[in-house]
């Protein structure tokens, strides 16, 4: 049988598109972070009021009527080992409040992403935005950009400016903290193809059957 459109798929190794149901297999403290969701004044109203997952699921809820898929899942037989989000700016309020904003008109936001830590590595953060690429290809994007943190230090709702130089990403507007990075997606056609020849590769390396997720 096939799988519906966006299944990324090797073997018991998949990248499913997130949606309402499966938004509860995200590591919890992700899981109720509205950090790119709300704007700075409403996100700390939503952490006061003790249900920020309530915003989070009204936010996917929607971007996924109005958009469409704005992220996915990692999971290695069936557990889910980690996720990103993406979006246009539009639909994220926080973006406008980097000294660099705004996000290209022409491209989509990489938002966040996480995988558990005996994941990390590995190169399956190229796959992820691989994957991120070949969706926004296929919707007719020119480019995906994002915030990076130039002082990353540990997990948390940003990426390191490092990781996403590493992964293609050019530096469009510099700075000493938040640089906006960007990837035109013309660049990626080629990785189309070793896409999941790749994922077979990098997730077949690890062993653990069932791990945990922990919160970031």
């Amino acid at each position: 049988m096939a799988l519906p459109s966006g299944y990324d798929v090797c073997m018991g190794r998949q990248l499913v598109p997130l949606t309402l149901d499966n938004l509860p297999d995200l590591p919890n403290r992700c899981r109720g972070c509205v950090f790119w969701e709300l704007d700075p004044v409403s996100g700390e109203e939503a952490q006061r009021s003790g249900r920020p997952d309530l915003e989070k699921e009204a936010w996917i809820s929607s971007v996924l009527l109005e958009w469409g898929s704005c992220g996915r899942v990692v999971y290695v037989d069936e557990a889910a080992v980690g996720y990103v989000l993406y979006a246009p700016p539009a639909y994220v309020p926080r973006s406008f409040a980097f000294p660099t904003s705004p996000v290209a008109p022409d491209a989509v936001q990489l938002m966040t992403a996480y995988l558990l830590p005996e994941f990390r590595g590995q190169g399956i953060g190229r796959v992820i935005v691989q994957t991120v690429a070949k969706d926004l290809l296929r919707r007719g994007f020119k480019a995906i950009e994002a915030f990076g943190d130039a002082q990353w230090t540990e997990p948390a709702c940003m990426f390191p400016a490092e990781h996403l130089l590493s992964v293609g990403f050019k530096t469009v507007r510099p700075h000493p903290r938040y640089p906006r990075l960007r990837l035109e997606l013309r660049s990626t056609v080629s990785w189309r193809h070793d896409m999941e020849r790749a994922l077979d590769q990098l997730l077949g390396k690890v062993h653990s059957k069932e791990p945990a997720l922990r919160p970031l």
